[in-house]
């Protein structure tokens, strides 16, 4: 099944950061689901529960307390942890994960115009499978790069209340991912 369906079906993603969100993340109906946060230690251990109750488990490299995303690090992440994909916010770690077959989703801060259109040149030239656009309270800005773009989008940071989904949804986001438990199962 490819990305994009998945995304559809899954308006909201579960953002792991400790481990009570995981265990909530756990018992969640959601299919996917990120690990924002965690460490060298933790992270197999977080993947294989994830991956045991049918979870498409996605690893925020960049934030592996322990572990840097080096060719080594994400080589490391691959073959040991084995994720259905990783996010990363650095165009050097997509092109490394791109040769060794596994799914990015980049994630892009949208801080000012020069930062939109750098995220918009990655977005079109970059092999990923999505696009993170953060923060995500930015409808303009998600409906801008997503009617310009083939890429899904996801959207994410500060996400807080319904709302904020919806919007993002309505924007054009195919999904948002919260480390808001309670949003969880909208």
């Amino acid at each position: 099944m490819g990305i994009k369906k998945l995304l559809e079906r899954n308006p909201v993603i579960p953002a792991v950061k400790d481990i009570i969100t995981l265990e909530k993340a756990l018992y969640s109906s959601n299919e996917i689901v990120f690990i924002i946060m965690s460490n060298i230690i933790n992270i197999k251990d977080y993947c294989e529960k994830l991956k045991l109750k049918g979870k498409k488990v996605y690893i925020h490299i960049d934030m592996i307390d322990g572990l840097n995303s080096t060719n080594n690090g994400i080589d490391y992440i691959i073959n040991s942890v084995k994720p259905e994909g990783i996010l990363t916010t650095k165009s050097n770690v997509v092109a490394h994960a791109y040769k060794n077959n596994i799914n990015v989703i980049q994630r892009f801060f949208i801080l000012d115009s020069l930062s939109y259109e750098k995220a918009l040149q990655n977005i079109k030239e970059n092999k990923i499978v999505a696009a993170e656009i953060m923060p995500g309270l930015m409808p303009k800005i998600i409906k801008k790069i997503s009617s310009q773009t083939n890429v899904p989008i996801i959207t994410g940071g500060l996400i807080k209340e319904k709302e904020d989904i919806i919007n993002a949804i309505n924007a054009g986001a195919l999904s948002v991912s919260t480390t808001e438990v309670e949003l969880w199962d909208i």
